[in-house]
């Protein structure tokens, strides 16, 4: 398993193996210092040469292969080299527009929200995703998600009312 942030940018990493005897006595752990590679990618393979098994009729010992698997992140998804987080918005900053922090791999950046947008939109900062294999990085997109209160204070009930009376919005088509 790799962190996002390994994957970002590299690291080196104690792996520990249990493998079974070749003559059936008891198992051997084997422990090797691994090089993770900056932009190593899910299902690619890392190369310990001379690591792996014994070869026939004396012959020297084959390569081992480790299958890199990308951790959850609490933060992103991955699709490729591109990374996508949710954005939460408040219905007025969805409405109006705001000036948003939000996570990236690299600490956090401020993204414009444009006034209008939409639930589900995405919203694209360029360069903040994973490594590609030519040495750019993929995007990072965040995700629009509008969230309502579950509940309104008594003091905020009746401005909701308002704006839905003098409101010319109309989410759904008429009949």
């Amino acid at each position: 398993m790799v962190t996002l942030e390994e994957a970002l940018r590299g690291s080196r990493r104690t792996v520990t193996l249990r493998r079974p005897s070749a003559d059936g006595g008891a198992d051997r752990t084997d422990t090797y210092q691994v090089r993770i590679p900056a932009g190593v990618r899910e299902g690619q393979r890392i190369r310990l040469a001379g690591q792996g098994g014994a070869g026939y009729g004396g012959a020297s010992a084959g390569d081992l292969y480790l299958r890199v698997r990308l951790a959850r992140h609490p933060d992103f998804s991955v699709k490729g080299p591109d990374l996508y987080s949710d954005l939460d918005l408040a219905p007025w900053e969805a409405v109006l527009g705001v000036q948003a922090r939000i996570p990236t791999l690299d600490g956090t950046t401020s993204l414009r929200v444009p006034a209008g947008t939409a639930g589900g939109s995405q919203l694209r900062l360029r360069g903040l995703g994973l490594p590609r294999e030519d040495g750019s990085r993929g995007d990072l997109y965040a995700v629009a998600r509008i969230q309502v209160p579950l509940s309104v204070s008594a003091a905020e009930r009746p401005l909701w009312e308002k704006l839905a009376a003098s409101s010319t919005f109309k989410p759904r088509k008429t009949p």
